[in-house]
């Protein structure tokens, strides 16, 4: 489906640019196109490599094998085909955890970890998995307690209470994580996307066979990972005085988060701004501060304990990231190409007009048509459009706080599609779109909803 998507962006914006006489901006666009892929590529090199690096020491110091028993219970019933102890699934769980948060920076490379991952239990080399397309789905429509980009947006502008909503988007990316997950178990399911058995469509003496052959030994080793994960964790050595330097390190991250929150405990009193706030907003502005530079801190703490040459292992774990963009670059210049002519050529506009019929049925704001449009093609021009709905609605109105709710509860679903399967090279991405356009579909419906009752 990806590659019909991707020729038709690229056919309508060259006949667009053609009859709307704007082919030179076309051919401009596909340039800029490619020059944004190099600098996006750069940053997400550096990004990656420092994930992925903390990614390898929290592996190798068995903590993601403690995450996954935490989490292990929903995990199972999402992905019944990783084994609990997987190394994917590891990288699954903090995945979601990094959405959930707001830090799309870690999400990305944890993704991505976890994508490559899943390649080595997948018995179809170039065929999406039932885990892929449930990975994919979760990504397009993740759950975000703290929608960040969009909070300092509201602020930059001066809104009253940039937090409020941190409640909408939450309720908002629910519904249509919701509906992203049950998209992708039904389909699944479905005739058009069911995988037929391995044995029916690979002989055993192909090349492909064999393949599979290898891929299926692999799977059936991977069932007693759990057990090697558990003796592995026993034969690592504590510290001495682990517990308390565990405690010792909470014990600081207690005092800075309430510190945060309460600044006039320790002598500083609140600004009229904080004072404004209620404590869980408080809170949570407290907690979106600390998250990143603690993670950076705790993951080699913790590996240090169990006896991890922390730097050493550092550096093999963010090798991985440097080798895992350059295998994605071609897709990111080829995705950022095509949505660049496509918007170039008018093609969102007129994508808009055609969609009017229907938004005026659900009495859906004219205003925030053209970025649920473009939301599921392009992070970059969906955040310029939300910008320009703040300046001009202003940032206290209910356009803007219902467009910064909907900016937050949808993603780039073919940005990270390409992405993410062109990182393990799927070309056959089964249901993964449908899913994921579906919680685009459902997720600025809802964030209307949600943001009418919520806000008048």
């Amino acid at each position: 489906m990806l590659n019909y998507i991707w020729l038709a962006l690229i056919g309508i914006a060259v006949l667009l640019g053609g009859f709307r006489g704007n082919i030179g901006d076309v051919g401009q666009a596909a340039i800029d196109g490619a020059n944004l892929a190099l600098k996006l590529a750069g940053v997400l090199i550096a990004i990656t490599t420092l994930w992925l690096g903390l990614m390898r020491l929290a592996e190798k110091a068995g903590l993601v094998n403690r995450l996954g028993l935490a989490l292990k219970p929903i995990m199972v019933w999402l992905f019944p085909e990783v084994p609990p102890n997987h190394p994917a699934m590891g990288a699954i769980i903090m995945n979601v955890a990094a959405n959930i948060l707001g830090l799309n920076n870690a999400a990305t490379p944890l993704g991505l970890r976890a994508m490559n991952e899943l390649e080595s239990l997948n018995r179809r080399p170039g065929v999406a998995t039932n885990a892929m397309c449930m990975l994919l789905a979760i990504n397009t429509s993740s759950i975000t307690l703290i929608p960040v980009t969009v909070i300092a947006l509201l602020t930059l502008y001066h809104g009253k209470n940039p937090t409020a909503i941190i409640g909408t988007s939450l309720a908002a990316t629910a519904v249509a994580h919701a509906a992203a997950i049950a998209t992708c178990k039904l389909l699944e399911r479905s005739p058009w996307y069911r995988l037929a058995p391995v044995e029916q469509t690979i002989t055993g003496e192909s090349p492909e066979g064999k393949t599979a052959t290898a891929q299926i030994a692999g799977v059936l080793e991977g069932r007693k990972v759990e057990e090697q994960a558990e003796r592995a964790d026993a034969s690592l050595p504590w510290a001495p005085g682990y517990r308390w330097i565990l405690a010792g390190t909470a014990g600081i991250f207690l005092a800075m988060l309430l510190g945060m929150t309460f600044p006039d405990w320790i002598g500083r009193p609140l600004s009229p701004d904080e004072a404004a706030r209620a404590f869980p907003l408080r809170l949570i502005d407290a907690l979106s501060l600390l998250i990143i530079p603690w993670l950076i801190f705790l993951f080699p703490l913790y590996a240090a304990l169990r006896g991890i040459p922390v730097y050493e292992e550092f550096v093999e774990g963010g090798k991985e990231g440097f080798q895992i963009i350059l295998r994605i670059f071609p897709y990111i210049v080829g995705m950022l190409v095509a949505v660049g002519m496509f918007n170039a050529a008018g093609g969102m506009h007129l994508l808009t007009l055609i969609l009017q019929p229907v938004t005026d049925v659900l009495h859906f704001p004219s205003e925030l048509v053209p970025l649920a449009v473009i939301r599921p093609f392009s992070g970059t021009a969906s955040l310029a459009l939300l910008t320009e709905v703040i300046k001009t609605s202003g940032p206290d109105s209910l356009v803007a706080l219902t467009a910064g709710t909907l900016y937050g509860c949808s993603e780039t679903t073919f940005y990270v599609i390409a992405v993410y399967f062109g990182s393990v090279g799927v070309r056959q991405t089964r249901h993964a779109i449908p899913s994921g356009l579906v919680a685009d579909f459902v997720g600025p419906i809802a964030s209307v909803i949600i943001c009418r009752a919520a806000f008048g």
